[in-house]
């Protein structure tokens, strides 16, 4: 198998059929051997009934049906732990990424070497204040955060050798950052690939404003997952130990100050330091704990999938 292409949709039926025959076109058009696995996340307008149809004319479509909308990072991870080409392509489904674009994808991981190639819609043809300008302010602190030298995070068309996907691990909403699981993996060589985009034939976007939000706060999780996700007391027992030295300094202070001092001052306990003291040693030391506990969990947690697979065809 040369090809995986994982298309992950929802609500996408109209679009499908041209699609397939599309990608056809371009696979036979270059005689690779390829699969077309259909993730439906939850589709509640036949969609299903369109891929169970396209798989019986083309024993190369599979296709895998989830009980209910998951999310689009949930639906590659199905895609990618069923894929079995060399080179593993996802697109989306509603014919804004062109299938003319894999060829290229492919020959760019499977003969130069890299280990992710993105895509980069140079030129959109989405709203500029509702999408363009957002996702280029979105791109533009990926970068600076993650390292990552890339225009165009978000992009569905990408490329993957297979040893990248059936090792990160797409959670949450993390498939934005797919490059940067990817970096933090250890697969350093990243390129990138300005590709055509379209307009949008059929349907209306499923994005919405409200995702560059929840993009900005998965950024600063996977900042601080990439940083300190294998070794969380590195983090927390630093400031578990800085606060507490803080408040047993404030708490040594107090004591030689009642016992050689000033001894007939006022209480300790009426005193503003005390207070301060009490809070820095209770404070550092919760801080020490959630370090503990964090270690323990990263060393003893399993690949939770979040997801349920209602149907699947041909795998």
């Amino acid at each position: 198998m040369q090809i995986s292409i994982v298309i992950p949709l929802l609500n996408e039926q109209e679009s499908l059929n041209e699609l397939h025959d599309w990608i056809v076109q371009v696979m036979q058009s270059n005689h690779f051997l390829y699969e077309i696995i259909f993730i439906d996340d939850g589709s509640t307008d036949g969609s299903w009934d369109t891929i169970t149809e396209l798989s019986q004319k083309n024993k190369s479509v599979k296709g895998i049906r989830f009980l209910k909308n998951f999310g689009k990072s949930q639906a590659l991870h199905a895609g990618f732990k069923t894929a079995q080409g060399e080179v593993v392509i996802t697109m989306d489904a509603d014919l804004q990424d062109n299938p003319e674009e894999i060829p290229e994808l492919y020959r760019m991981v499977h003969e130069n070497g890299h280990h992710l190639v993105s895509g980069w819609k140079k030129k959109r043809y989405d709203a500029i204040i509702t999408k363009n300008i957002p996702s280029k302010l979105f791109n533009w602190a990926a970068r600076k955060t993650s390292g990552v030298r890339l225009h165009d995070f978000n992009c569905g068309l990408k490329a993957f050798d297979q040893d990248v996907i059936k090792t990160i691990e797409v959670s949450g909403e993390m498939h934005r950052y797919i490059p940067v699981l990817a970096k933090n993996a250890g697969f350093s060589n990243i390129a990138e690939k300005v590709v055509q985009h379209q307009a949008r034939k059929y349907g209306k976007t499923k994005f919405g404003a409200e995702r560059f939000i929840n993009g900005f706060l998965d950024l600063v999780t996977i900042w601080f997952v990439s940083k300190f996700g294998r070794r969380p007391m590195h983090l927390f027992g630093a400031l578990g130990v800085l606060m507490f030295i803080v408040g047993f300094g404030f708490a040594l202070y107090l004591g030689i100050d009642k016992l050689f001092l000033n001894p007939t001052g006022r209480l300790i306990t009426n005193r503003p330091q005390f207070f301060i003291a009490l809070a820095a040693m209770t404070i550092g030391t919760q801080f020490f704990l959630a370090g503990f506990l964090g270690e323990i969990i990263v060393r003893t947690r399993k690949n939770d999938t979040r997801y349920t697979v209602s149907d699947k065809i041909n795998l």
